[in-house]
């Protein structure tokens, strides 16, 4: 049975440009006050692991999903009870990175989704696209899929995730600042909540790095497109208590029930 309720967060943050270990330590602090704050999940930010800037050396900062920094992960997960999602960079084989989300669970293997839409020149360069929908993976008792930044602004890819039965999205970012990044941080992502009644937790980077600016705006969001938190532009940690039910309140128009799919074949 789902949970009455749950209290997830989001941590915003301003990356150490290929700092490991720096990262590493600000990640855990802010899952410990998670776990103080009566969390069940964390979700952080695109490739928070490694900062974006140092996109050139994103081969030598790879690594596989049993490598050190998802072990070192998976046992915060397990000490503190607490579900992370995490951008990572996965080396699968000499040449071949991915820009992933790692799903780290309390005495679970590391369940990752790999980017499947790439931004610019940069990360096409740096990164494999990845080629499968989001997967379904419980968490807290709810059903969840990840993206990663870029992928939730197609309509399909959070489409996909809602009509295989997922209850929330969760997705690490890093977006730019740039003159359409407030529309995607304050409208796009409640129009990916609203229409297809999931709850998201979008979790960016923020501040500078190198010559990255980075727009901050992380947000948790309603099934009804109501923003239940919101960051600005700083490092924040973002804390609420949903209520997964939520998701099938009356009064919502049921988009999923009434959409014409055989249109679409």
């Amino acid at each position: 049975m789902p949970p009455d309720t749950l209290t997830l967060s989001l941590f915003q943050f301003e990356p150490s440009p290929a700092g490991l270990a720096a990262n590493l330590e600000r990640i855990e602090h802010a899952a410990r006050a998670a776990h103080a704050a009566g969390s069940r999940l964390l979700v952080a930010p695109e490739l928070a692991t490694t900062g974006y800037a140092s996109l050139s050396a994103m081969h030598a900062l790879a690594e596989p999903a049993d490598g050190p920094t998802l072990r070192r992960l998976a046992a915060l997960a397990d000490a503190l009870d607490l579900a992370l999602v995490i951008g990572v960079p996965e080396r699968v084989a000499a040449g071949q990175v991915y820009n992933a989300a790692a799903l780290l669970r309390p005495g679970l293997p590391p369940a990752l989704y790999r980017k499947c839409h790439l931004f610019g020149r940069g990360e096409r360069a740096a990164f494999t696209p990845g080629e499968a929908p989001p997967a379904l993976h419980q968490v807290c008792g709810l059903q969840a899929a990840m993206l990663v930044c870029y992928d939730s602004e197609f309509p399909e890819m959070a489409r996909a995730a809602a009509l295989a039965g997922a209850d929330l999205l969760l997705v690490p970012t890093a977006l730019p600042r740039a003159p359409s990044s407030v529309t995607v941080s304050q409208v796009l992502l409640r129009t990916r909540a609203l229409e297809n009644h999931l709850f998201v937790v979008y979790a960016g980077l923020c501040g500078s790095e190198a010559d990255i600016h980075y727009q901050g705006g992380s947000s948790i969001t309603g099934p009804d497109g109501e923003v239940l938190a919101a960051a600005g532009a700083t490092e924040a940690l973002l804390t609420v208590t949903i209520r997964p039910d939520a998701r099938h309140a009356r009064g919502l128009d049921p988009y999923l029930r009434d959409r014409r799919a055989d249109l679409f074949r």
